[in-house]
């Protein structure tokens, strides 16, 4: 499944895309318009299921999915560079800021940050509705209930201990819900951002002093 943002409109069109004999054509379904990409990701499997260019298959033994739908949506969801960081990170540039991307802001601790200010101690995480239980549009799934809710829980549980963790080490934590709108996002991080870099700029004339 394929998303393509029309530069114009910024409207969303889904397009099923496979493999053909090395080549990659691909067929339109429709557009969707939902606030997350995960959203987008089911209406356009749900408008492939609904045209008939699917089959149905059992999952993978041991497979969390509870369908083939939920699985491809499952993989389609990318752990990073998502269309929110991208978003956040194209804005964060425009203002003149540096950062790296997926990187430990603690290299002793296997916590990865979406976009990361070593510097002035910023760790940001650019956090998917699903995935971390947003309380705006967290869906419980029928199938699986408890599963599900296990899974998200423990989620919440180390999202908890990364952000103590890390401001026990001396860095500002900044999360962002996939859904915030990108201007605002940034501005969060850049308010987050521009006072550290301040300080740590007068202590280094202090000490060249």
């Amino acid at each position: 499944m394929e998303l393509k943002v029309l530069p114009d409109t910024r409207r969303i069109r889904a397009y099923l895309r496979w493999s053909d004999g090395g080549k990659s054509p691909a067929r339109y379904l429709g557009q969707v318009d939902h606030e997350t990409r995960a959203a987008n990701l089911a209406e356009g499997w749900k408008m492939a299921w609904e045209k008939g260019l699917l089959t149905e298959e059992p999952p993978a033994e041991g497979s969390w999915a509870s369908s083939p739908s939920v699985r491809a949506v499952m993989r389609g969801n990318r752990s990073k560079d998502t269309r929110p960081e991208l978003r956040l990170r194209s804005l964060l540039h425009k203002q003149g800021l540096r950062y790296r991307v997926a990187a430990r802001p603690l290299p002793e601790l296997r916590r990865t940050a979406d976009v990361l200010f070593p510097k002035p101690k910023v760790a940001v995480f650019v956090d998917g509705c699903f995935w971390h239980g947003c309380p705006e549009h967290l869906r419980e799934s029928h199938k699986n209930a408890e599963f599900w809710q296990s899974k998200i829980e423990g989620n919440r549980a180390r999202d908890a201990e990364t952000d103590r963790l890390l401001q026990e080490a001396g860095w500002t934590v900044v999360r962002v819900w996939e859904h915030e709108a990108p201007d605002v996002a940034a501005a969060r991080v850049i308010s987050a951002v521009r006072p550290r870099q301040q300080t740590g700029a007068t202590q280094d004339k202090r000490c060249r002093t």
